[in-house]
């Protein structure tokens, strides 16, 4: 008999039973889906444990920043207050800055670190270090990215992410428009993987992942005996020379402003002020947020950016690409390699 001369039924017994059972599975389920959410944020989870970050969801949010950034560069020149001043040369050549590169390079480093807080993200500019505001990023996926693009999670210790927020700041102050960009490269293990190029006052976006898929593609045909050359507008004496000792005298020289431009004239854009190039080289110094971005969708494409010789790019340690560049595509790269005369160690001016 019960205490108290209460009777337990077997059907008692049985309902207890399920309550209890019913009371273990919700919480079990509740600490399941709390491990689930915690594993789903951007640089947590995985199989293993370690931190990891989905490639296509990293694609997509740097072309929301790379969006972004170019809204304020924009905004900026239209305002027209650019507060142009000269950085800190820091034994390099000096180089201009603008309200633009800054309002530009805060949204995109805050909307990126905001999305991905484990990743090392390497900006040409630098954020006041009051300014802790994170700039929300909604986790949409363009449709282009989703019917071109699979989830691809990588650990996040191997990504990094090179942010140039205005390419061409020299153009800039010169209202050349046509030649700025904002650029957003992520790099897994030293190589270019993600892609864009962004071009704020038309609005046109390049975007490319390798093995993934891209919005760009390359042009129907390119000159490979005497190519049109594209060089920067500051540098045309020194690669002039070297690109007529290189193809002859029947070379065309296109000057131009800012590595991403550049990169776009050997591609497929459908605006009317791109210029078209065949090959492009840079024989001095550059950073490599400069050119990671191009580099990423070239090599998404089929084509090649090395040193001028010949080796690639490592997108890790020092910021600084000392080896010049040489970029082609749907051409024999190597052999333009071997035509190029001996350099000497590139300069910084």
């Amino acid at each position: 008999m019960a205490p108290m001369g209460i009777r337990l039924s077997p059907l008692g017994v049985a309902v207890l039973g399920l309550l209890a059972l019913g009371l273990l599975y919700h919480l079990y389920a509740g600490f399941l889906a709390g491990r689930l959410g915690l594993s789903s944020l951007p640089g947590v989870g995985g199989e293993s444990g370690a931190a990891e970050v989905d490639l296509r969801e990293l694609l997509a949010a740097s072309v929301a920043a790379a969006g972004a950034g170019g809204a304020e560069v924009k905004r900026v020149r239209e305002e027209g207050a650019l507060g142009e001043r000269r950085k800190e040369a820091g034994g390099e050549a000096p180089e201009k800055l603008t309200r633009g590169d800054l309002a530009s390079n805060r949204k995109m480093v805050r909307l990126l670190r905001g999305a991905f807080p484990t990743l090392q993200i390497n900006s040409e500019e630098h954020l006041d270090g009051d300014d802790q505001e994170i700039i929300p990023w909604d986790r949409t996926i363009p449709e282009d990215i989703k019917k071109q693009v699979q989830p691809n999670f990588v650990p996040a210790d191997s990504i990094t992410v090179w942010i140039d927020p205005l390419d061409a700041t020299q153009e800039y102050t010169e209202n050349l428009r046509q030649y700025v960009t904002t650029m957003v490269c992520a790099a897994v293990n030293g190589k270019p993987v993600i892609g864009v190029i962004h071009k704020p006052f038309t609005g046109y976006t390049a975007w490319a992942m390798v093995g993934g898929g891209a919005n760009i593609k390359a042009r129907s045909s390119y000159n490979e005996q005497t190519p049109t050359i594209i060089v920067s507008r500051s540098h045309e004496g020194k690669v002039k020379q070297v690109a007529l000792q290189t193809f002859g005298n029947k070379t065309v020289i296109i000057k131009a402003g800012g590595s991403g431009y550049k990169v776009l004239s050997l591609l497929d854009v459908p605006e009317a002020d791109q210029e078209k190039a065949d090959v492009y080289i840079h024989v001095t110094f550059i950073k490599k947020w400069d050119i990671c971005a191009g580099n990423a969708v070239l090599r998404a494409l089929g084509g090649h950016m090395t040193t001028l010789a010949g080796e690639e790019i490592d997108y890790t340690g020092s910021v600084a690409n000392e080896g010049g560049l040489i970029a082609s595509i749907n051409m024999n790269h190597k052999a333009l390699l071997e035509k190029l005369p001996v350099q000497d160690k590139p300069s910084q001016n």
